[in-house]
């Protein structure tokens, strides 16, 4: 719809019509202002004050607030809004448009809502220097094809109207014809059916953990803390809610409330208490694992935004525990959550049970509005779709150079789902940057006209060699070349950023089509290519995991760094590899390696205890080996495995034994391999290696480990 403004005032009356319309039928629009920003401000400060509003953000400058009800929000702390709800939201795109904020923040807004996007003439996006550009090296100046295919798409769109507050008047503003209906926020047949169930758990036997997946709107927090608050009326006493922040919890703890109506004791910041003695009680997901307190129930929301360790720690460590997620990108990737985190249920917890809510809450199902933000930040792409010809039988793997900037939606679609499914957090900014960025070069494993994998690659490096020496001394730092600048400031080596280098961003096959090689084939394109153009080295950074490091082992990269910090999003430590491409990138490659494993068994304690055991022996086992032991250690070996001699006392010689060449990879095979991990090479203590159920305490610990070293002697590798 295109609708214009004029020096006259809007028409009030319309608006109101419209706005009354839209909250009867359950709907929400979005009215882009397009043109002259001052002109928007002045059209909305003429409208605002005669609109119904409940609560309202404004996302632009504090002094330029069309409407004192309106909250300010820097776009950056739009996520602060999951969960809470809106009625009119105000989004000054010239300040920014950073389009996980964007999505997250329209998913706030109720039916009757009103998303007012002010921007240029849609002509000029392709062209428009957003802001926000700047934060992710996209201010290249060139076209911005994410940009572009958005104006494509809102320029004639049921959900959009189009306000021109500079321009001569158009005829009057539409307004949707009142359903007989009105509709009405309550509980869906779903919810009810996930509060019921939700309750037998809570109520029922151990070990049964729930998993909630849902689209936004669909009232999952609500559906808890309904359930919460229902447990404690039939007799539960402690039921502990974690969340990534608390702001996540407030519409549970909100329903809670409401549900325990006079039944409620005492209410205080992240704590309910009922007249009989039960407690809700709110915990970060850190001081939660910390502190360990009893209680019968735990529930987790937006669990997705939460590292999966911490999340297999609260599953093991509480006899019921539930764990509900929203599915798309800008609140923590829900689908890779799922696909990742069943792994984790699958082993500890086999009779885990899996629900979902497909009914919207908030607004009508069809919501105009809704359909319109997953099309534009492909919320529901889905790298399982069928292609829209099928296969003919034998059709062979097409492995292709590919610019996702100029394949249809169709096509985008079906990679970008790939991504999302593979990846723990994809969302609508890595869309952004995999169609903006002009260092971006990708590749596509296709069957017929089926996507079946996808590559993305950066190129990166290249840098003055001043450049490179500063940022290896730390006094400098630039946007992008993740893997250069981190070789150059963490590693030491400043050629590393002056060399020019292919970095793999991304990589997904999918599912049905894994273990076929064709993950192999799309790194073996893309390093024949950089080597064909002269590049250094072919390199990634990921969190690290035992099957990734394999992964690429297979294609023939190593281990060049490990991070000192575990990730937000996974909470693994990221794992830096490559392969030497050029003669001055394999010569780096062999330094940064040698250097690092002379270093390895005094940093490996005192800055990874907390890796995996597996995760820790393979990376042991992939760095260049040291020497072998001589005699006086061999007699310290031989007499702390017949019982003699103290483990306190050997364990520079069992550490030194971990590089011996081949001992690393035969531990590997060996069941106690994770107990030699946490007392060999991290040095945990007695007590927590008991804890992680290793051993029965000191003594069988140390037994465990001279029967190792036995074994070693006699069935392992020559010493």
């Amino acid at each position: 719809m295109r609708h214009a403004g004029s020096d006259q005032p809007p028409d009030l009356a319309a608006w109101q019509r419209l706005q009354r319309s839209l909250e009867a039928s359950g709907e929400r629009r979005l009215i882009l202002l397009e043109g002259d920003r001052d002109a928007a401000v002045q059209w909305l400060a003429a409208l605002l004050p005669g609109l119904a509003m409940t609560a309202g953000v404004w996302t632009g400058p504090a002094e330029d607030s069309p409407d004192h009800r309106l909250d300010p929000l820097a776009p950056s702390s739009a996520r602060k809004w999951l969960g809470r709800e809106l009625s009119v939201i105000v989004w000054d795109g010239w300040q920014g448009n950073p389009p996980d904020a964007f999505a997250a923040l329209s998913g706030a807004l109720t039916a009757g809502g009103l998303l007012f996007w002010l921007m240029p003439p849609l002509h000029h996006w392709q062209r428009f220097a957003d802001p926000d550009y700047g934060r992710t090296g996209l201010d290249h100046g060139g076209g911005h094809p994410f940009a572009a295919r958005m104006a494509g798409q809102v320029s004639d769109h049921p959900a959009v109207i189009r306000v021109f507050p500079d321009q001569t008047a158009l005829p009057r503003l539409p307004v949707p014809a009142l359903p007989e209906t009105g509709f009405r926020v309550e509980t869906t047949s779903d919810q009810q059916h996930l509060i019921g169930r939700l309750v037998r758990f809570g109520l029922g036997r151990r070990r049964r953990p729930i998993v909630v997946t849902a689209d936004r709107g669909r009232g999952k927090s609500a559906a808890l803390g309904i359930a919460a608050a229902k447990l404690l009326q039939q007799g539960r006493r402690h039921i502990l809610v974690s969340a990534p922040a608390h702001h996540n919890v407030e519409t549970l703890f909100r329903h809670a409330r409401e549900t325990l109506g006079d039944q409620l004791e005492n209410e205080s910041p992240g704590e309910l208490t009922t007249r009989a003695g039960g407690h809700l009680t709110y915990l970060p997901i850190r001081d939660l694992l910390a502190a360990g307190p009893e209680a019968e129930v735990v529930m987790v929301d937006e669990a997705a935004a939460i590292p999966a360790p911490l999340l297999k720690a609260v599953l093991l460590g509480w006899p019921r525990v539930a764990f509900a997620t929203t599915v798309h990108g800008y609140e923590g990737a829900g689908r890779g959550f799922a696909i990742r985190f069943r792994q984790v249920l699958d082993q500890w917890t086999p009779h885990w049970q899996a629900l979902t809510l497909a009914q919207p809450v908030r607004w009508a199902e069809g919501d105009p509005l809704e359909a319109l933000i997953s099309e534009l930040f492909m919320l529901a792409a889905d790298g399982g779709a069928e292609p829209t010809e099928t296969s003919g039988p034998g059709e062979q793997l097409i492995i292709e150079p590919w610019q996702p900037a100029r394949a249809t939606d169709t096509e985008l679609s079906a990679a970008f789902g790939l991504l999302v499914d593979a990846h723990y957090r994809t969302s609508p900014a890595d869309l952004r940057q995999w169609l903006d960025d002009p260092a971006a070069h990708s590749w596509r494993a296709r069957i017929g006209d089926r996507t079946v994998g996808v590559l993305w690659c950066a190129l990166e490096g290249g840098l003055a060699p001043e450049l490179a020496d500063q940022i290896s001394l730390g006094t400098r730092r630039i946007r992008g070349h993740l893997l250069p600048q981190s070789l150059a400031s963490h590693s030491g080596y400043p050629e590393a950023a002056s060399l020019r280098c292919l970095r793999v961003v991304r990589i997904a096959v999918a599912a049905d089509s894994r273990r076929l090689g064709i993950g192999h084939r799309l790194v073996e394109a893309a390093r024949d290519v950089a080597s064909h153009q002269g590049l250094d080295y072919l390199g990634t950074s990921f969190g690290g995991s035992t099957d990734l490091l394999a992964f690429w082992q297979g294609c023939g990269l190593q281990v060049v760094r490990t991070g000192l910090h575990q990730e937000a999003s996974s909470g693994e430590y990221p794992l830096q590899m490559l392969l030497g491409l050029s003669s001055s990138g394999r010569e780096l490659a062999g330094r940064i390696r040698r250097r690092l494993a002379r270093h390895w068994l005094t940093l490996a304690p005192e800055n990874w205890p907390e890796l995996e055991p597996s995760l820790l022996a393979g990376i042991t086992a992939d760095l260049p080996p040291g020497p072998r032991p001589d005699s006086d250690d061999l007699r310290d070996l031989h007499h702390f495995a017949n019982g003699h001699r103290g483990f306190r006392m050997t364990v520079p010689v069992l550490r030194q034994l971990s590089r011996v060449p081949g001992v690393m990879a035969w531990l590997l095979h060996q069941e106690p391999l994770a107990l030699w991990c946490r007392a060999v090479l991290q040095g945990r203590s007695w007590q927590r290696i008991q804890a992680e159920r290793l051993c029965l305490g000191q003594k069988d610990g140390e037994d465990g480990l001279r029967q190792l070293v036995r074994d070693l002697l006699e069935n392992g590798p020559e010493l």
